[in-house]
């Protein structure tokens, strides 16, 4: 531990990002510079102090202010503070003193005491991949007196002037992770998210960059909220700028009025704020987090499951026998994870009712699940069960019995969304049955993994607390059921070892790395139709690693477009992900079944290079075709899905280049049609397009691949192949 002197830059360096701040005289540090490490490193950054010193313009502060790593209006910030909260009457301005900033395990950990009696803790941490996450927390530090209510405690990092585009992505049901692109101008780029859930809307990363910044291409800076409640994310320029720098990105939980009420010695804790920078394009991004997210001690480390869920092959109709028979094919084409989705509890034969029952159906299952997991078992096939505990139906035996466990207002229920309404986990009751009623399950079933669903808004999230100053009615609990719902997750796992869970939340709502410290894998969208599955699972990697994305066939016309496509293609977009399949497939031809065998082995093959390599996209220029390649670390190895997604503007594509690659070795490149082949449109495709014949594949130097790539053939929309590529002499 170093504690540093008023003046002198101090900083952080990992793979080529940099985090340097200032202590200050008076007040918080004041952050010098994030983004690409300076050669040079002390000396740069001393030089880097005098050299950004900024100008005074006029009608504005007599003298340069600081932007520091908690900005607020006694710094001169006039932009979106990064601490707000009051204590009684107070007007909530706010100073800060007693300030220590110290490097403690390659981290810069500032305290300060506000002139409240508030202590502020506030950590920034660069691990070895250049991910930065900042926790902060605000304690009470008053030993008896008024309550402190805490409006907001976000953390924010300035933006150079080269960063002038906005890119962040929106959504709606089943079509999850839309980009969208903005000039930086003046004002508040905000994203705020009042769902209660993070939203089929919400923007997994908030990203500024150089203009036109891509895939490959241009500087980013971006954040990421890790927090599956309430929160926002932000970029914000002020015409007077932000200290020595152009503007700010940063973000935060999104807290309502008396939410967080710290009374004297407690203490609320942020959810951590992930920011990440690259001069390699949003794929220098992507690679920095994957890497991250794989260094974490709880990520998954065995081989993903080739799974089966039942929801579209059967829906509500779990009949024993047709189970069965659905485990048996399963088994039989290479599925080695086996799902039951909905129904199969209470009175649970519809959408409606039983809701928060979780008993076994005993009209259904009158021996219980016990003959289904048996076989599925007997089989060699792990078990799995869906849940929405945090929702009910009014039709319910939960709520006849226990109508206060509800989350409401005083004044009537809120309305319904799915015919749901919301379980209140804050009430150690309800926490506790449930757990105890799903630890039950899992233990006696010998359960392996839990399909976690959530599928309405929290709207009107309150209830009537006690506190030391008396019951507060129609008091905010989203925060609160948020820990809940995270220490559920916790105890879960904690008593049951190996216990894997799913994220889902009606499709792809609950998509965050504060979810992801908890769970194995999410489910992307409930659109299963792969032509739309192309783009949401392509912006969804931008975040999370392919080995946590749920990615399944499903049936040949999609329940959600009503469109028919061929089973390559929905093979070859399966193979993106955690691959998997929701179709019943005890009505699939002999032909069917034989081509999913060959694709579940090549799954099998596949997934420690795809669950583990450094992803390398591209697309042509029109972005008809995209290319979504995965590398090896060492470049030794990649494949390459090469998908159309509509018809382009000229008849032939021309060559698209493999990303990725080293340019410095040669590669054998080979079609591998266990992923399914497109039908092509032309009689003469390119002539290194052979995949009928062989499998020696093409000899290319790397340099030809990245650089000028391959012809793509004409084929239509919904189309694509998988190539194969190996160094030569690589094992």
């Amino acid at each position: 531990m170093t504690v540093i002197k008023p003046g002198s830059p101090i900083f952080i360096e990992s793979a080529g990002t940099a985090l340097v701040v200032v202590p200050a005289d008076v007040g918080l540090p004041e952050v010098l510079h994030w983004g690409p490490a300076l050669e040079g490193g002390a000396s740069a950054y001393d030089a880097l102090l005098v050299a950004t010193s900024a100008a005074v313009p006029p009608s504005a502060l007599d003298a340069p202010w600081p932007l520091t790593v908690l900005p607020g209006e006694a710094d001169g910030w006039s932009g979106t503070p990064g601490y707000a909260a009051h204590r009684g009457g107070g007007s909530g301005a706010v100073r800060w003193g007693e300030v220590t900033c110290q490097v403690i395990d390659e981290a810069i950990v500032s305290t300060a005491r506000s002139t409240d009696g508030v202590v502020l803790v506030l950590r920034h941490d660069l691990d070895p991949n250049g991910v930065l996450r900042v926790t902060a927390s605000v304690t009470n530090a008053r030993s008896e007196g008024v309550a402190v209510d805490v409006a907001a405690l976000r953390s924010v990092l300035p933006l150079p002037l080269r960063a002038d585009e906005v890119l962040d992505l929106t959504g709606r049901w089943c079509r999850e992770r839309s980009p969208q692109r903005s000039r930086l101008d003046h004002g508040t780029h905000l994203r705020a998210s009042r769902r209660g859930r993070t939203g089929h809307d919400a923007t997994l990363l908030m990203m500024a960059g150089t203009r036109g910044f891509g895939w490959r291409t241009g500087e980013v800076w971006a954040v990421h909220t890790a927090w599956s409640g309430n929160h926002e994310h932000l970029v914000e320029a002020l015409p007077e700028g932000a200290g020595r720098h152009h503007a700010v990105i940063g973000g935060g939980e999104l807290l309502a009025p008396g939410e967080v009420r710290l009374e004297p010695g407690e203490t609320y804790v942020a959810p951590t704020v992930v920011f990440v920078h690259s001069t390699e394009g949003l794929d220098g991004l992507s690679r920095r987090l994957h890497r991250s997210l794989r260094a974490r001690p709880n990520h998954p480390s065995r081989s993903r499951p080739v799974t089966l869920n039942t929801w579209e092959a059967v829906y509500f109709e779990t009949d024993l026998d047709h189970l069965k028979a659905l485990a048996d094919q399963a088994a039989h084409i290479g599925v080695e994870r086996f799902v039951l989705d909905d129904g199969w509890f209470g009175g649970r034969r519809h959408d409606r009712a039983a809701l928060g029952d979780w008993v076994v159906s005993s009209d259904v299952w009158p021996q219980g699940l016990g003959p289904l997991v048996d076989h599925v078992k007997g089989l060699g096939l792990e078990f799995g069960l869906w849940f929405e505990p945090e929702m009910v139906n009014d039709d319910s035996d939960l709520v006849r019995e226990h109508p206060d466990w509800m989350l409401r207002p005083t004044d009537g229920a809120p309305r319904e969304w799915r015919f749901q309404q919301l379980l209140d986990l804050t009430n150690p009751d309800a926490w506790q049955q449930v757990f105890d009623r799903i630890s039950g399950l899992v233990g006696q079933y010998r359960i392996d993994y839990l399909k976690w669903d959530h599928n309405r808004d929290l709207h009107e999230a309150v209830h009537t607390a006690a506190t030391a100053s008396g019951p507060v009615v129609d008091a905010p609990v989203v925060h609160r059921q948020t820990l809940a719902f995270y220490a559920l997750l916790d105890a879960l796992r904690a008593a049951h070892p190996g216990l894997e869970i799913e994220s889902c939340s009606s499709g792809g709502a609950r998509v965050d790395l504060g979810v992801l410290e908890r769970t194995d894998r999410i489910w992307t969208s409930d659109c299963n139709d792969a032509l739309e599955r192309a783009s949401i699972q392509r912006w969804t990697s931008l975040l999370v690693p392919p080995e946590l994305i749920g990615s399944h066939i499903g049936p040949p016309t999609a329940h959600t477009t009503h469109r028919t496509l061929d089973l390559g293609f929905r093979m070859l977009l399966a193979l993106q992900g955690h691959a998997g399949l929701e179709w019943d497939i005890t009505t699939c031809s002999d032909d069917e079944l034989a081509a999913l065998t060959d694709w579940a082995a090549l799954v099998r093959e596949l997934r420690s290079l795809l669950h583990t390599g450094d992803l390398a996209r591209s697309e042509s220029p029109d972005g008809t075709v995209q290319v979504t390649g995965t590398v090896a670390p060492d470049g030794g190895r990649a494949v390459f899905t090469v998908v159309r997604l509509v018809t382009g503007r000229d008849a032939v594509t021309g060559a698209l280049p493999l990303p990725g690659l080293d340019p410095s070795r040669t590669y054998v490149v080979r079609v591998r049609r266990e992923a399914g082949l497109p039908a092509l449109v032309q009689a003469a495709p390119p002539a290194w397009w052979e995949p009928a014949t062989g499998e020696s594949g093409l000899v290319v130097p790397g340099s030809v691949l990245t650089s000028v790539g391959l012809p793509v053939p004409v084929i239509g929309p919904a189309q694509g192949y998988l190539l194969e590529v190996l160094a030569v002499g690589a094992v």
